[in-house]
């Protein structure tokens, strides 16, 4: 399966502190906003989102039909088509995407650890 892009989305409690810390690692902001309560961190193909009071926890998260500078690849599985081999996995999906639909869409899985795993389709 093609997943996309892949990056780590940590739920901080101060947005600045950790923007001002990834930028110490070499990070640098790639797409959000401090009054939108997200950034996007970027060092080279890394990405890293710094969310804040959006969600509860860490999570996985991939972006089938982007690529790491958020590019729309030419060649990608649908959202729909990976959730259906999950499902034929016998994984659970979390608050599934509707498979009668195209375009953008999610759906999140816990991986055997309970780790939140994100699928997040933007095209």
């Amino acid at each position: 399966m093609k997943l996309g892009a892949f990056s780590v989305s940590l739920s901080v409690k101060d947005l600045d502190n950790s923007k001002k810390f990834y930028e110490s690692l070499g990070f640098s902001q790639f797409g959000g906003s401090m009054e939108s309560n997200y950034l996007i961190m970027k060092n080279e193909s890394t990405l890293i989102g710094l969310f804040n009071g959006m969600f509860e926890g860490n999570i996985l998260t991939f972006n089938p039909g982007w690529d790491d500078n958020a590019q729309a690849l030419k060649d990608f599985n649908d959202i729909r088509e990976i959730q259906q081999k999950l499902k034929n996995s016998d994984i659970e999906i979390i608050n599934p995407a509707d498979q009668t639909t195209t375009g953008p869409a999610s759906f999140m899985v816990k991986d055997p650890d309970g780790n939140m795993i994100l699928f997040d389709q933007h095209l």
